[in-house]
């Protein structure tokens, strides 16, 4: 099974205008381990004694899921997570040229010499290290072979692969991503950011082409677009690759409402897996077709994600939408008189932006069949 390894308390509170607070953390943290993610990544204790106290905390729940530390690849990184008690870190540096000239002065030796030094001291100090590959998207394969092979001969266990900016696409990532899988050197992760919209599709190609883990954050949450999506990987590694993923419909919905409302987000209503919306069929066709097979456009079961199917009656309702409601109101719809009364119904929602109720729809067929 792939792995998950969740960054909302970490990336996706980088997002800008979020800032959780010692109790948010702890509810994120519970919920995202009892929804089944793996690992997660709960802070940087070089912020402060304030971050340390949370980590602190967080660690004391005791969880299920792995806990880690994303640090700078630097000493003092390094000995705040530490004092923490983590017993494993992400250690981050840059790859891409760009990033290693305003970080390291554009010497890809010091890179490689800080790298050799924190992680053998993390090593030793018995934590699973994580090389965090800032920028690796934008970076040469022949610099990541070079630091991939450095890791592991001072002792990590993994690399993270970034595609910071978001520019990466699907097939090039699975190419990317397979050709640094065969140089066999170490375990690779995924960390996806949305800037095209890319990073769920990025996240599985590298999955596809051998990568054990992803990042990923609740809503997508991150900087600027944001990352990889932590209930719609989910899902997606249940109904498409398949994986025995246990989902409880309430605990969902409740770390996703969690995480929205401390980053003071509202939800669009369409968002894939828990949009309010999503399960609404009010195209004619589609309607129609659920109300004789509920598997007919719908992908997996709306109860799974704790929400309805519907079926709004709006301008593109057909007779079989307006017959099911008044059937549910005791009332045996005449077929002419539903032909006469879709017209009206299209022309009142079309001009007020808003479907009908129940109680309108009751209104019109009594008006337009005289009783």
């Amino acid at each position: 099974m792939a792995l998950i390894n969740d960054t909302t308390l970490r990336d996706g509170e980088q997002a800008p205008y979020v800032a959780f607070n010692t109790e948010e953390k702890l509810r994120i943290a519970t919920l995202l381990d009892a929804c089944g993610a793996d690992e997660l990544e709960i802070g940087i204790a070089a912020m402060g004694v304030k971050e340390r106290e949370d980590i602190k905390e967080l660690l004391a729940l005791g969880l299920k899921a792995r806990m880690m530390t994303w640090n700078r690849m630097k000493m003092e990184d390094l000995d705040a997570s530490l004092s923490c008690g983590i017993k494993a870190v992400d250690l981050s540096i840059p790859i891409s040229d760009i990033l290693i000239d305003v970080k390291f002065g554009g010497s890809k030796a010091k890179v490689l010499s800080e790298l050799e030094r924190v992680v053998t001291a993390a090593t030793k100090e018995g934590l699973f290290v994580c090389i965090g590959g800032e920028d690796s998207s934008r970076g040469s394969h022949e610099f990541i072979r070079d630091v991939m092979g450095l890791a592991r001969e001072c002792g990590a266990g993994r690399f993270r692969y970034c595609d910071t900016i978001g520019i990466m696409t699907p097939t090039q990532t699975y190419q990317t991503i397979k050709s640094l899988c065969d140089l066999n050197l170490l375990p690779i992760e995924m960390h996806t950011h949305n800037d095209f919209g890319l990073a769920n599709a990025n996240a599985l190609s590298g999955i596809d082409a051998g990568a054990i883990s992803m990042n990923t954050t609740v809503i997508g949450l991150g900087e600027r677009a944001g990352n990889a999506s932590f209930e719609q990987i989910l899902m997606t590694l249940k109904h498409l690759y398949g994986e025995a993923r246990s989902i409880d419909p309430l605990l969902i919905r409740n770390l996703v409402h969690t995480v929205a409302s401390a980053a003071n987000m509202s939800l669009a209503t369409n968002a894939p897996v828990v949009g309010e919306r999503i399960f609404a069929h009010e195209s004619g066709i589609h309607a129609d077709g659920m109300m004789k097979d509920s598997h007919a456009y719908e992908p997996y079961e709306a109860e799974e994600v704790g929400l309805q199917s519907s079926f709004p009656i709006g301008k593109h309702s057909g007779s079989a939408t307006i017959r099911y409601h008044l059937a549910r109101m005791g009332i045996s719809a005449e077929n002419s008189i539903l032909r006469d009364m879709l017209p009206k119904i299209r022309e009142i929602v079309t001009s007020r932006k808003r479907v009908l109720d129940i109680s309108e729809l009751k209104s019109l067929y009594q008006e337009a069949a005289c009783i």
